[in-house]
């Protein structure tokens, strides 16, 4: 009898899973789901393009100080190396201490343009990602999907709307 008991549970309990899995399935099927790329959006996007160009003017003139400085240091490097056993004590030990003075400011430039093109960077890119977050809110309810996601370890080409939002970008 409680063999009977725990065989009619059982089957009641596998019943009732495989109910509940063809109810997920049938509600996953009317669930209209979308993905987006945002990383393709960034390389893709003209307004991603334009605000890398911008940024690449921006930033032209430091670059090129920093080229003219390394391009400084690295004569300065040389000429020791070739004359320094020749040069005057003096004459060396100066150049030695300008050499290390420009490795200084150079590092120091380098670093803080780093830092200065990453901050500007970021600022302008997230404008455009506000622009692509809005854009994907629009298409999401002109065509009623009920989730689209950013991120995802695996997406079908299917729900792939990146191109519908690269377009509605490129159209702005």
């Amino acid at each position: 009898m409680n063999q009977t008991r725990t065989t009619k549970l059982v089957a009641f309990l596998a019943g009732a899973c495989l109910m509940t899995g063809a109810a997920l399935a049938a509600a996953n099927d009317a669930m209209k789901i979308g993905f987006v790329s945002i990383e393709r959006i960034l390389r893709e996007a003209g307004p991603a393009k334009k605000a890398l160009q911008k940024l690449e003017k921006e930033f032209a003139a430091r670059d090129a100080e920093l080229q003219k400085l390394g391009k400084q240091q690295k004569d300065l490097q040389t000429a020791l190396e070739k004359d320094g056993m020749t040069m005057a004590e003096s004459d060396r030990r100066n150049k030695e201490g300008e050499l290390a003075r420009i490795n200084r400011d150079l590092q120091r430039l380098q670093r803080e343009f780093r830092e200065d093109l990453n901050m500007r960077k970021n600022e302008e890119l997230s404008q455009v990602i506000d622009r692509a977050n809005k854009v994907v809110q629009q298409i999401a309810e002109q065509e009623k999907f009920d989730l689209i996601l950013q991120e995802a370890v695996f997406r079908s080409a299917r729900i792939d709307i990146t191109e519908k939002v690269l377009k509605a970008l490129g159209d702005k």
